[in-house]
């Protein structure tokens, strides 16, 4: 067997770059000698220094650690290295668990969405509905991208756009009286750690498609539905967006809910 092996047999070997090679010489954790004209040399005692370096940056280890490690290894540092490590996968399998679900509820969201029924005006009970709100009157969906990214920035980790059906905006009965349809008191997004809520109750809701500044058809629509069924709207409207800009370019896949609380 041969004693010492080139910088070209080691990075082939153990497929590691040269440049790799060169940077564990610079932290001190390989110590090849020279040969006569000044080639690297690397013998077995380097060997299984590789060995660890590869076992353990495959594990996710940073050079530094490994440094660490290779210079006061016993069997309490191997057992703590690899303690801590399994510690750090767990706490990655749980932001994975948790980005999984996520993803799975958006993409139900999305699903929910193409079923919801187009026109048609339902009675709707729904539980008390927690929720940050900014309380800023606005009219423009420029304006209203904004404020969406103020609730946003309440909780970043957990608040979303893309496959959220839960953010929306209120129009006061104020304003409907005066047929101001689009002309909006608040922003809201539910959510169980608001400090506000949607009052719980029987809801008029109606959906329809395509760009959501149809109101002056369609609150009209709910209010006459509950005049015609004796119900009497209480509160604002509630504009819902299922699927609008950011999730489809196309207005016409665009989906708005209107939800009215009635008595």
């Amino acid at each position: 067997m041969k004693k010492y092996y080139h910088i070209g047999e080691i990075s082939k070997l153990y497929h590691i770059g040269t440049d790799s090679l060169r940077y564990y010489e610079k932290l001190g954790i390989l110590t090849p000698t020279r040969s006569e004209k000044g080639y690297r040399l690397y013998s077995l005692n380097e060997l299984w220094r590789l060995n660890v370096i590869r076992d353990l940056r495959s594990l996710g280890f940073s050079m530094e650690q490994i440094k660490t490690y290779l210079n006061n290894r016993t069997i309490h540092s191997t057992e703590q290295l690899l303690t801590e490590e399994l510690a750090v996968i767990t706490e990655k399998l749980n932001l994975l668990a948790n980005l999984r679900e996520n993803v799975e509820e958006r993409l139900q969201t999305i699903h929910n969405a193409v079923l919801q029924p187009i026109g048609e005006i339902r009675k709707v009970y729904y539980e008390k509905r927690y929720c940050h709100v900014i309380h800023s009157p606005y009219k423009t969906d420029e304006e209203m991208d904004i404020l969406i990214k103020q609730l946003l920035n309440k909780d970043e980790e957990r608040l979303y756009i893309i496959g959220n059906n839960r953010i929306g905006s209120s129009i006061s009965a104020e304003n409907v009286n005066k047929k101001l349809f689009c002309n909006y008191e608040n922003v809201f997004i539910i959510d169980r750690n608001g400090k506000e809520y949607l009052e719980e109750g029987y809801y008029l809701t109606l959906c329809y498609r395509g760009k959501s500044k149809q109101n002056a058809v369609y609150i009209p629509q709910l209010f006459r539905y509950a005049e015609e069924h004796h119900l009497t709207p209480a509160g604002p409207v509630r504009e819902l967006l299922w699927i609008d800009i950011h999730q489809s370019k196309n207005t016409e896949e665009h989906i708005t809910e209107l939800q009215v609380r009635c008595l």
